[in-house]
């Protein structure tokens, strides 16, 4: 009897320590589960990450400081006045400090711009009723001359087809010490920057428009998100010159770099407002202009 009682004793024991085991190995398993999912989480949360550091904003500088609006600011391109953030000199030496424009800008009519370059002259029309920060900002930088003697620094020629200019440093860093909000974007319109469009370039940061600008030479798509400020009026055929020549990055054919064919701003210059009506968004170009 004993020693059936020693065997039932230990298969007791035995059935014990597998439950036991079993247990402990179901534990480990979803400790596992836990773990690897954990592990995805992480590993999402990384791409995500990197795919923000990468992804710069098409035509905007990159900078060393955070580019949103400091705290307190309130950015505005409303109805109301344009808020000026200021920028830090200290992360970004690029920067040129003239000031920022005066209070009061004009918010209704038009205002002609015109590029005097080495290859001729490039006339817009700027939106002051529906782009008036923009306006005010070409209109108070010409005055100061902060575009005089200066080259575009950038040419896309696939994909997007622009001319970027409006950088001092021809950096793609530059601007003065002021950002402001974006106004006047095209949602909804197809393409959203045709052929002739002035445009406002910025970083991927909201709040983030400057000095820099694109003159968009053939229907582009691209995000709503670059101020559309005015139009081309007359010269655009030089603009398209400058882009077949092509454009160049580190002494290579490119399809975005500097453009082959320097194109330097010798002086540009904002006339006084006028009660012209502003032209429709999406109105194609003048006949002048047109592609």
């Amino acid at each position: 009897m004993s020693s059936q009682r020693e065997r039932v004793q230990r298969d007791a024991a035995r059935a014990k320590l597998q439950q036991g085991m079993t247990v402990k190995a179901e534990a480990a398993a979803k400790r596992r589960k836990l773990q690897a999912a954990i592990g995805s989480a992480i590993a999402l949360v990384l791409v995500i990450g990197i795919g923000i550091w990468v992804g710069i904003a098409v035509f905007g500088g990159e900078k060393k400081k955070d580019d949103t609006a400091s705290p307190g600011a309130t950015p505005s391109a409303g109805a109301n006045a344009c808020t000026w953030l200021p920028e830090d000199k200290n992360g970004n030496p690029s920067l040129r400090d003239v000031g920022t424009p005066a209070k009061g800008e004009p918010r209704t009519g038009t205002r002609t711009m015109d590029i005097t370059s080495g290859a001729g002259e490039v006339s817009f029309e700027l939106d002051v009723a529906n782009a008036p920060c923009a306006a005010a900002s070409f209109a108070f930088l010409a005055e100061k001359k902060f575009f005089d003697n200066t080259k575009c620094h950038r040419l896309t020629t696939e994909g997007i087809f622009v001319l970027q200019c409006g950088d001092p440093s021809a950096t793609g860093m530059g601007g003065p010490m002021y950002k402001f909000a974006e106004e006047n974007l095209p949602k909804g319109k197809k393409p959203t920057y045709p052929a002739g469009t002035l445009a406002m370039a910025k970083t991927n940061a909201p709040n983030s428009t400057g000095s820099q600008f694109f003159i968009v030479y053939a229907d582009t798509d691209l995000g709503a998100d670059y101020t559309v400020v005015g139009r081309v009026t007359k010269g655009l055929d030089l603009v398209k010159a400058v882009a077949a020549k092509g454009a160049t990055k580190d002494g290579k054919d490119a399809t975005d770099g500097a453009p082959k064919e320097p194109f330097e701003i010798k002086s540009l210059k904002v006339g006084p407002v006028s009660a012209a009506a502003s032209p429709s968004p999406g109105a194609s170009v003048s006949p002048t202009s047109a592609p």
